[in-house]
């Protein structure tokens, strides 16, 4: 959310000079260390969040309190590959001074080793797709989650409707601002998302204490089994759901060497969103065990007046996020869409505005047919976040270092072998397990 939405074809002022490149940067955009910080910190919190619990139930106190800070940890490596293949590949281009995720990996294909440029094309389709699953993830999870908590509060004052009928009552609330088509008039909202969507975890926590004693972390589990920490690995993913905001974040900084070094903004805004996911995930499972909800505010007493004002808090911050979501998506599908139909070509605006609705109506219906909002955010950060964040990372690192001097190295083939068999492994373990448990609430319902 808040997202510096850039483009990869501006001019430097000498193109064979690379650090002409990074101070045409510095000159165009004019964010400082702090608004980065921010701005990264509105694109890794969201509905994830509030599902720590649930992560620390598929974890347990202990397996989650060591697996985040590692999963954490490699997160910001690949993000760190990314934006060194991302340097490299500006640096080589003669008219380019900025390269999102799809093109980075494009073009460091393209000028990889020979059996790999004739690939460079299907990798930015790949990762473009990806990234479109997962805005359309998020979306859907968005639905989900605003409908099961105003479904509570809803209930709490005698008015028994379905949770179906209640997601359809959302629906035009949310469509009226994704069929915007400029950003600017969407960014306004974004401030006001992640004040709702803080104030709203602060005050869950707040309750949670005051809700009597906090029972002993001793009387819940320390570690789990291996179909649950699949679900784990899919809900950490999905909760560092920044990954395709790294490079316009870093690019729209004066200084953007600051971003990405030792202390910079994104090791430290990293270390702190982690910090606050561990407290918020181990504070709500040892409050509430197996009981804990794919959305801490679910647990909450619906007929406590300041438990329905914190739910409402939260319901906002999310619906507010979601035509900033939903606007990554569009910038995405639309330009291949409006270049291949003579009908969007002639009525831009108009074939534009038909198609976010039918966009929107999609991401409604996804998440009508979802039961259950945990295993959604597991499905999508096990398929998805985790070729994101792990695996396309170490393919651009693979290809950018074929091509330098030293080479890949031992230590560094063995450490990107070890990130990719284990991502994959979690690809496949956490989509399964997903999958499987989602077949099963189908069947009971």
């Amino acid at each position: 959310m808040g997202i510096p939405i850039t483009s990869g074809d501006d001019k430097p002022s000498d193109p064979n000079d690379s650090q002409d490149v990074e101070a045409s940067t510095k000159t165009r955009h004019k964010t400082s260390v702090y608004e980065a910080a921010v701005h990264l910190f509105k694109g890794s919190v969201g509905a994830g969040l509030f599902a720590m619990g649930d992560c620390y139930k598929n974890g347990g106190i202990i397996g989650s309190s060591i697996l985040l800070p590692i999963i954490a940890v490699v997160c910001v490596h690949c993000e760190q590959m990314l934006i060194k293949g991302s340097i490299l590949a500006v640096e080589k281009s003669k008219t380019a001074t900025f390269y999102d995720y799809p093109d980075t990996i494009e073009k460091c294909f393209e000028a990889g080793p020979v059996p790999f440029r004739r690939l460079s094309k299907i990798m930015k389709l790949v990762v473009e797709m990806f990234l479109c699953i997962t805005q359309f993830g998020f979306c859907s999870i968005y639905f989900v989650f605003i409908t099961e908590n105003l479904h509570q509060i809803l209930n709490s004052y005698g008015i028994n409707i379905s949770l179906s009928f209640t997601m359809l009552l959302c629906l035009l609330p949310a469509m009226i601002p994704s069929l915007l088509t400029n950003l600017k008039y969407i960014s306004p909202v974004s401030a006001l998302a992640n004040f709702a969507l803080l104030f709203g975890l602060v005050a869950t926590l707040t309750l949670a204490f005051l809700d009597g004693p906090i029972p002993s972390p001793t009387e819940r589990k320390m570690f789990t089994s291996g179909s649950q920490l699949a679900l784990f690995f899919g809900t950490a993913l999905f909760s560092y759901e920044g990954i395709a905001l790294i490079l316009p974040i870093r690019n729209s900084m004066k200084e953007p060497r600051h971003f990405d070094r030792r202390l910079g903004v994104l090791n430290i805004s990293l270390f702190f969103i982690t910090v606050l996911f561990m407290f918020t995930g181990f504070v709500s499972y040892t409050k509430w065990g197996e009981d804990v909800e794919g959305s801490i505010t679910l647990n909450l007493d619906p007929n406590d007046k300041l438990s329905q004002a914190v739910k409402i808090s939260a319901a906002l911050g999310v619906f507010f996020g979601y035509p900033i979501q939903f606007f990554v998506m569009m910038k995405i599908l639309w330009p291949p869409m409006k270049h291949n139909m003579a009908c969007a070509q002639q009525r831009p605006i108009t074939i534009q505005v038909v198609f976010r609705f039918i966009m929107v109506l999609m991401t409604f219906g996804v998440a009508l047919l979802v039961p259950e909002l945990h295993l959604f955010i597991s499905l999508i950060g096990a398929l998805c976040s985790t070729s994101l964040a792990f695996i396309f990372p170490v393919f651009i690192d693979f290809v950018v270092r074929a091509q330098t001097p030293k080479g890949l190295g031992t230590w560094v083939y063995l450490k990107n072998m070890a990130i990719l068999i284990i991502a994959l492994l979690g690809v496949v373990s956490g989509t399964y397990q997903s999958i499987r448990e989602i077949v099963k609430a189908f069947q009971e319902d």
